[in-house]
Formats: structure tokens, C-alpha cells, sequence
């Protein structure tokens, strides 16, 4: 029996010929070369001004975060619902995190939840894309303007995702993307931190390179103690690939999504939403088992492995682990993990695979509904 990975990476001989010419000749004067080409590229990609490379999406919010000047005593409100990597960069700068309740259908957050949140010491609005799904960037944009606080976008896991016409990450202060292996383009690890703000950009460039500002003309010569968040040329070679595949990359995920969607439209349970006037990247199709069915996650993942097929569960809320404070009051993220499960989604899963998934899918949500 073969096994059905969670996600795998989609890795051809364009990456394998560019990551080998890095490897070979990307030293000295152009041991830059494939991190610009990648940059630009994914900046044309996603229609903003500026692109700068990093080793994590992680290193690529606390960046924009530091640039933004947070700090001690300053409040960043994000939803429940999250890896911990988009809450992690607020605790580094000593900000506090506020997490708010999520949306029933998109498991973003709550907009007005968000206002609701605000203080005088709220000082940044961090819109994490969850699996793919949009936040509702025209209420959270809207709030931004309203109370003079920057609307910062997670876009980690939504490569591929559009809010009415633009690409999830640029309609922000700042977005964010991450290039891990499990996500829609990789570099193994890796991060890109993008703009439209020139001043922004330079402060973050600065940053990112140990201070060092681009104008800087003494050698060795930090402007302030900065962070050491570069990208590889190899993996930037390898990024570079990916974005010159990236239609075809986002195309495969949809096709799966797509595939799922019509074998489990039948079951009581929901699946990631594609609202008018927005594009779903799907980076990872959920399933969420309806309220009035008695159903156990652990009874699906169980089935799952002894088929030898992968199932991950839905992120925890945030405010269950033991470094942030209990907030029970978030009803729905509190709710709704327990009944949510996301699906192998690699780009080139076999119809047959995702029949093989929806087979014990629909098998256990029968036998619960019973």
C-alpha cells in the first residue's frame, strides 16, 4: 500500500538545473544573483513595489513588526486561531498578543471582534489567510484607517488566494509568505516580506542585514544592531523555479480541492469557502464536521493511519496553550477545532488517492450521523 503524504513539494528539473547552477556559481559576485531574481519575480507575481527574501515567514513578521517600532506596552491583536509562528515575533519584541474569536465560515478573524479589541496601546492588526481562506480585508482595512493602526497580512498559506482582484499579501502595511516544503511554492525553508511602502522597505532591508543600511559606505559598519534573516542563494534558485511555475503550482491545488469538494458536497460538514469576487489558493483543503454530528477527530485520524493516509488536525487556539492567557469567551475557536480536519493536498494527488480519503470520510461521518 502506498502512502498518502499530508503534502510534499512539487520539485521538477527547472529547480533541481537552477539550485545546481547556485551551487556551482553562485559565489562571489553572485552569491546575490538568485535571491534579487527571486525577489523581483515574486513581486511581479504578487503586483507590489518590494520584495525581500528570508530565512522563515517567521523572521519575515518580526521584521516588519520591529520596523513598525513595537515594542513593550504595545497590543497586536490576531485571531485565536493560529500557528504559533504569527503570534511568536509579538512576544519577541515584548509586545502583548490580544487574540479575538474567528468567523464560523472562514476561521479568520472576526472584524468586529477586532474593534471591539482596540486600546490606545493597540498598535498593529496581524490578518493571518488561514489554509487559504481570506480574511475579510474591506471590514479589517476599513478598521485600520479608522483608528490609524496598520493591518498586516499572514499570507503564509495563501499563495494562490485574491481578495476582489489582489493577490492575498499585498494589500496590507506589509505581507507576509512562507516557502516552507509543505506550502504551495517552497524553498525547503524560507520566508518573503513585502511592500508597497518605500520607507518601509528600506527600514526593513536595513534590519534584515544586521543593521547595515544599503547606503551605508564604510565596510562592516552597522547603522543599528539588526537581525540576521537572509535567504540561501541556493534556495532562492530554487524559489525563482517555483515562481515561474507558481500558475501551475496554484492550478494543482485547486484541482484537488476541487475533487474533494465534489465527492464530500453530500456530508454534513463544510469545507474551505470561495466567496464571490475572491480567489481560494487552497493551500489546504479542510474539512469541518457540522455541530449536530456526534463526530471524534481522533476516530477519523485513527481510520486514516491504518490506511496509511495522513491527516493533520485544525490548529489549537492559541489561547489554550500554557503561555497565553485562557480566553474561553472565543466560543467558536473554542468550539470548532474538534470537529475540523485537513486533507493530504499535494499538487499532483491521483484522483484515485482522494477517493481512497473520502471513502473514510464519508464511512465515519455515516456511522456517527447514525
Amino acid at each position: 500500500m502506498t502512502r498518502i503524504h499530508y503534502t510534499k513539494p512539487s520539485i521538477t528539473d527547472l529547480e533541481v538545473a537552477y539550485a545546481t547552477d547556485a551551487a556551482r556559481n553562485g559565489w562571489g559576485e553572485k552569491c546575490y544573483e538568485y535571491i534579487g531574481k527571486f525577489e523581483r519575480a515574486f513581486a511581479a507575481h504578487l503586483g507590489v513595489k518590494h520584495a525581500i527574501a528570508t530565512s522563515s515567514c517567521t523572521g519575515a513578521i518580526h521584521l516588519g513588526l520591529a520596523a513598525l517600532d513595537i515594542g513593550p506596552g504595545d497590543e497586536v491583536i490576531l485571531a485565536d486561531i493560529n500557528w504559533i509562528a504569527s503570534v511568536a515575533p509579538v512576544t519577541y519584541l515584548g509586545a502583548t498578543p490580544v487574540l479575538v474569536d474567528i468567523l464560523p465560515d472562514t476561521w479568520c478573524l472576526d472584524p468586529a471582534r477586532v474593534e471591539a479589541a482596540i486600546t490606545p496601546h493597540t498598535k498593529a492588526i496581524i490578518a493571518v489567510h488561514i489554509y487559504g481562506n481570506l480574511c475579510d480585508m474591506d471590514a479589517l482595512l476599513d478598521i485600520g484607517r479608522r483608528h490609524g493602526i496598520p493591518v498586516i497580512e499572514d499570507a503564509a498559506e495563501a499563495i494562490g488566494s485574491q481578495w476582489l482582484g489582489k493577490r492575498a499579501g499585498s494589500l496590507g502595511k506589509f505581507g507576509t509568505f512562507s516557502f516552507h516544503g509543505t506550502k504551495t511554492i517552497t524553498t525547503g525553508e524560507g520566508g518573503m516580506f513585502v511592500t508597497n511602502d518605500d520607507a518601509l522597505y528600506e527600514r526593513v532591508l536595513t534590519l534584515s542585514n544586521h543593521g547595515r543600511a544599503r547606503s551605508q559606505t564604510k565596510q562592516f559598519w552597522p547603522d543599528e544592531v539588526g537581525y540576521k534573516y537572509k535567504m540561501s542563494n541556493i534556495q532562492a534558485a530554487i524559489g525563482l523555479a517555483q515562481v515561474e511555475r507558481i500558475e501551475e503550482l496554484i492550478a494543482g491545488k485547486r484541482r484537488v480541492f476541487g475533487e474533494y469538494q465534489n465527492r464530500l458536497s453530500h456530508l454534513p460538514l463544510s469545507m474551505n469557502p470561495e466567496f464571490e469576487g475572491t480567489t481560494n489558493g487552497y493551500w489546504m483543503p479542510t474539512i469541518v464536521i457540522d455541530e449536530s454530528v456526534p463526530f471524534s477527530r481522533e476516530e477519523l485520524l485513527a481510520e486514516f493511519k491504518e490506511d496509511e493516509i495522513d491527516g493533520r488536525v485544525f490548529f489549537w487556539p492559541l489561547s489554550m496553550l500554557p503561555y497565553f492567557p485562557d480566553n474561553p469567551e472565543n466560543r467558536i475557536a473554542h468550539e470548532l477545532y474538534e470537529r475540523a480536519i485537513n486533507l493530504p493536498s499535494y499538487h499532483d494527488l491521483e484522483t484515485q488517492s482522494i477517493q481512497q480519503v473520502c471513502s473514510i470520510i464519508e464511512r465515519v461521518v455515516r456511522t456517527a450521523t447514525r
